[in-house]
């Protein structure tokens, strides 16, 4: 009989359960619901307390409801004997963070902490600890602290340590009530097991932790803030266990919510990004994995550790065993797309969408597709939520040049994508110069399912044959993996993540080949990309943030 896993993969608007044949990969059901709350990025709820701008939190209570739904419904219409499902995991959206006491109780659930915008979880996007950041960053180089090359020279405000600092300088209340910092996705974990386990990706990727050498000093945090001196003794810890991990079973009030059986093995919490190496088949150095959403995560195992300007961390057994897995991305890509459709398309377009009876983006792309490379007279930059790699600034913005009173929609649309497409070159181009090989691109998520010109765009600007996953829920199913490691093949799982990709693994058998003379005709536009990539990100020209401050001066007012 074919035995069982859950994965559960929580996105920045829902979470997505999917039950996975161990045999073969394939997803029996799957169940999404959409957070209660969603992005919390105007008012607290249920409150008139105003966020200011680049905030973005999120309820931990909806985690937890959207799990047990989800998961119910995943088990209830699989009509699975239980008895076979073996394991259950989840994955995160990360750095997505939360302050909570000892017995696990976020500290947004304490009466006295309820209408504390520090108490909530810190979403991922939360760009509100830059000046933070920029402070950690600056006495990192002052100091001469040598771990700050593998985080590409520069710590994002999107990561733990900025986050913490924000809550110990404008809510210190709130830091000295907390008893741990925590990840979302070891926090939840947590929940399903009664077991505080917090995971190694997470620790090594956005919290400055190194296998080898540990946290940096408590001198160096003492000068983030007094406060900070004994942090990690304090709110962090030191124990981290490795993807694939068992972090406990599942609880028994838990699995009776679900409808599983008490006990079954629970991994320890993963990122969405790392979890999808193993389904793509990603596993050996040579291929960039592009997790192409809302924003574009992208993940590179190597066979040796090198610093690269603007990547995320490099962690040795961060994703698959043996390898130095390297992380980088970009802070927007389909939120772009959503942006520009949600506020600037005109409504006679989304009549004619309405009247074929397909999507906006369906009838953009069509009309898009069908003009030349460099018709529109357009370019962009795709920093409209900031730039992650390779500049690490999230006072960084959008920039649209070139338009006249005869630019189209569909022009502007294409140019948006070329934008991120333009992005993800840059970004390859700092691995090859460090001597990271990358021959070509897999890509997972909505996107690259959903729009082939976009794909085509991306193999003629990066110049790189691409290679689609066939699974369309890449995250969930990664997770799932990761579960029946957790489980182990005594089970009916897998002893290494490495054996369940060679199972479970799918990818389309059409590739997406460079176009030799489109390639020929982006290198041009890509040229003056780059000239403004370093105009406006660089220093040259800091009118960005100079707008930036002028608009978060005049929303205080």
């Amino acid at each position: 009989m074919p035995k069982y896993t859950i994965g559960v993969d929580f996105g920045s608007l829902s979470a997505r359960a999917v039950l996975v044949d161990l045999s073969n990969g394939s997803v029996i059901t799957s169940a999404v619901k959409d957070y209660p709350d969603a992005v919390i990025d105007d008012y607290l709820p249920n409150t008139n307390i105003a966020l200011e701008n680049d905030w973005a939190l999120q309820n931990a209570n909806d985690y937890v409801e959207c799990f047990i739904d989800t998961v119910k419904r995943t088990v209830k219409d699989s009509e699975v004997n239980i008895d076979d499902i073996i394991g259950i995991s989840i994955d995160f959206t990360s750095c997505t963070v939360l302050p909570a006491k000892d017995d696990g109780t976020p500290l947004m659930n304490v009466p006295e902490f309820k209408d504390n915008p520090h108490a909530w979880v810190k979403l991922w996007k939360h760009h509100a600890a830059q000046p933070h950041a920029d402070k950690l960053n600056e006495i990192a180089r002052r100091r001469g602290e040598t771990w700050l090359d593998y985080y590409g020279g520069k710590i994002s405000s999107e990561w733990l340590f900025p986050k913490l600092m924000q809550i110990v300088e404008e809510a210190p209340e709130v830091y000295d009530a907390m008893d741990t910092f925590i990840e979302a996705t070891d926090w939840l974990t947590w929940q399903l097991t009664g077991v505080k386990v917090k995971n190694s990706t997470t620790a090594g990727y956005k919290a400055i932790w190194d296998a080898e050498t540990g946290f940096p000093s408590k001198e160096f945090f003492k000068e983030l803030h007094p406060k900070l001196e004994n942090v990690i003794e304090e709110k962090i810890g030191v124990d981290f266990q490795p993807p694939g991990s068992k972090a406990g079973g599942l609880l028994p009030e838990m699995a009776a919510k679900v409808g599983l059986n008490p006990g079954i093995a629970v991994a320890v919490g993963n990122v969405d990004a790392h979890v999808s190496t193993a389904p793509t088949g990603v596993i050996k150095p040579g291929t960039m994995l592009n997790i192409m959403g809302t924003s574009t995560c992208d993940i590179l195992l190597g066979n040796k550790k090198v610093p690269v300007k603007g990547m995320c961390g490099v962690v040795k057994d961060g994703v698959i065993p043996g390898y130095y897995a390297y992380e980088s991305g970009q802070n927007a890509v389909g939120d772009i797309f959503a942006w520009f459709v949600n506020n600037a398309v005109p409504g006679e377009y989304s009549e004619e969408a309405r009247e074929r009876g397909i999507s906006i983006h369906q009838l953009l792309e069509e009309k898009a597709s069908k003009l030349n490379i460099g018709e529109s007279g357009l370019i962009a930059l795709d920093w409209w939520n900031g730039n992650r790699s390779i500049l690490v600034d999230t006072n960084l913005t959008g920039l649209l040049i070139g338009m006249t009173l005869d630019t189209k929609p569909e022009e502007i649309y294409r140019a948006l994508i070329e934008a991120t497409a333009f992005g993800k070159r840059r970004i390859i181009e700092e691995f090859e110069a460090n001597g990271i090989e990358i021959n070509g691109l897999t890509v997972c998520g909505g996107l690259p399912h959903k729009n082939q010109m976009l794909n085509q765009i991306y193999a003629d600007i990066t110049g790189k044959e691409i290679t689609i996953s066939e699974h369309l829920q890449t995250p969930a199913i990664g997770a799932a993996m990761f579960a029946a490691v957790a489980a182990g093949k005594e089970n009916g799982g897998f002893d290494t993540i490495e054996e369940a990709s060679e199972k479970m693994a799918k990818l389309r058998e059409e590739t997406v080949k460079p176009i030799s003379e489109n390639v020929e005709k982006y290198q041009a536009i890509y040229e003056e990309y780059k000239i403004l990539h370093d105009y406006f990100g660089t220093g040259v020209n800091d009118v960005m943030k100079r707008l930036k401050a002028i608009k978060n001066s005049a929303s205080k007012e």
